[in-house]
């Protein structure tokens, strides 16, 4: 097909802000992935958009096995919050995860963001 690019599993995107693989990196309020390895501000960032991943969360934050995972991209942190709607929707729990816990499995979904305020 002419107009294909790429499975899309993976992104290359130019670091906003220093990353560690490993980490949550929200570009924009529309793209969230899983930083494949590190990168230095303007460095080529390898983003997995897809996939399950083991994701640093809020402690006291309790997840249950289905529960929608938002990003707070100030903390670096998933959490249950989505800070009424300033924090996207980045997926589904996979696992539980009680209070306290600094972890959580995710899949993770494309971002649900409400549109930009005016």
């Amino acid at each position: 097909m002419k107009t294909y690019v790429q499975p899309g599993d993976r992104i290359n995107v130019t670091a906003a802000a220093a990353a560690s693989a490993g980490d949550g990196v929200l570009i924009g309020t529309h793209l969230f992935g899983v930083a494949f390895g590190d990168a230095g501000i303007g460095d080529t960032l390898v983003l997995a958009t897809t996939g399950v991943f083991t994701l640093p969360k809020v402690s006291t934050d309790v997840f249950v096995v289905g529960a929608p995972v938002y990003f707070d991209a100030a903390a670096g942190v998933v959490t249950t919050d989505d800070d009424t709607s300033a924090n996207p929707q980045v997926g589904i729990a996979v696992t539980a995860a009680g209070n306290p816990s600094s972890s959580v499995n995710v899949r993770l979904t494309a971002v649900t963001y409400l549109p930009d305020a005016a």
